[in-house]
């Protein structure tokens, strides 16, 4: 059977941690999620349709590159609420990409989705790369 013929029917992210406990407290405590199911080395989370799993693992993330994605409403309110509970946001100051307060437009996006995004990037406590984001209309 050819990949072309099969029926996928979700998608999910995967993400490294050293220590599973201290993954779940940040998790909890940053940004206010409780895992929905959990086995023996791993969490499940779920935010809307999507879900992502936090999995004990020797391995790291380089945390050079997005791994996980979350769209927002209000990426402002959202910003200040990670602020506020601890979060450090990642600031760039690059010609492809500039934050201000933390926070870039980034032009150009899936024509389904607008625009333009609004961006914000932080690491977990686990190294793993988090992006918040609002499509622009």
């Amino acid at each position: 059977m050819s990949i072309k013929d099969m029926l996928f029917s979700s998608v999910a992210t995967r993400l490294p941690t050293r220590d599973l406990s201290r993954a779940r407290r940040w998790y909890a405590e940053k940004l206010g999620l409780e895992p929905i199911e959990e086995r023996h080395g791993g969490l499940r989370y779920r935010i809307g349709d999507g879900e992502f799993s936090l999995f004990h693992s020797s391995g790291t993330s380089p945390g050079t590159f997005t791994q996980l994605a979350i769209t927002v409403a209000d990426i402002h309110k959202t910003a200040t609420l990670l602020r506020d509970r601890g979060v450090q946001l990642l600031d760039y100051d690059g010609p492809s990409l500039r934050t201000v307060d933390g926070i870039a437009r980034v032009e150009g996006n899936y024509p389904s989705k607008g625009s333009a995004e609004l961006g914000c990037w932080f690491f977990d406590s686990e190294g793993n790369m988090i992006a918040i984001g609002q499509s622009l209309p």
